[in-house]
């Protein structure tokens, strides 16, 4: 979800280019068999168990699964928004309504997203969240999280912390993707835990 844009830094360039060539190897059953190991594990999580409302994304491509984890959630009565990319790159959010409710966006040149229909909530939505589940390529030691370089999930973390809001945090990986060290920017902030296939890594 968070989409290619300038980068910011050679160090983060490399690491990108490197996990996803090893994404871009799964096949569709890989993808789909570890998205139902991943919704098992997140749904263990104390902050997902409790929570009223997530915000979280729905993956495409080679990304590790969400669907099923999405679907658990809102059998749960779990109010989830979903993503909507504007121009500029911030994030407006819609509620997940089930599969039927996604349409297929494309934004300029770049891979198209599965977006909520309905009802535009905007970009302060995401302050209503309990816990925000966050995309990413991976995770170190100190839950310093790695994006794809496009910077939206940067701003809503920002805005997050202009409102003092402070929901639980949490990337989906894949196993291979917590590593030693994730080089960090000024703006980067720590997420509370990835969850990947086999488990849940808690940072602080």
């Amino acid at each position: 979800m968070n989409h290619p844009g300038p980068e910011e830094d050679s160090g983060k360039r490399w690491l990108r280019r490197d996990i996803l060539a090893v994404r871009s190897r799964l096949t569709a059953d890989d993808v789909r068999e570890t998205g139902a190991a991943l919704a098992a594990r997140a749904l263990e999580l104390p902050e997902l168990a409790h929570a009223r409302t997530v915000a979280a994304y729905v993956s495409v491509g080679s990304e590790p699964g969400t669907r099923a984890l999405l679907d658990a959630l809102r059998a749960r009565g779990v109010r989830v928004l979903l993503p909507v990319l504007l121009a500029d790159n911030d994030l407006d959010w819609g509620a997940y309504e089930g599969h039927d409710s996604l349409v297929r966006v494309r934004h300029g040149d770049r891979m198209a997203l599965l977006e909520p229909a309905g009802e535009r909530l905007g970009p302060e939505a995401v302050l209503a969240a309990d816990a925000v589940l966050l995309p990413g390529l991976a995770v170190d030691g100190r839950g310093m999280r790695l994006g794809r370089g496009g910077g939206s999930y940067d701003r809503v973390l920002a805005r997050l912390e202009r409102a003092g809001g402070d929901p639980a945090l949490v990337v989906l990986l894949y196993d291979s993707e917590v590593v030693g060290l994730v080089p960090e920017e000024p703006h980067d902030r720590p997420v509370r835990a990835a969850v990947t296939p086999s488990g849940v890594h808690r940072f602080r």
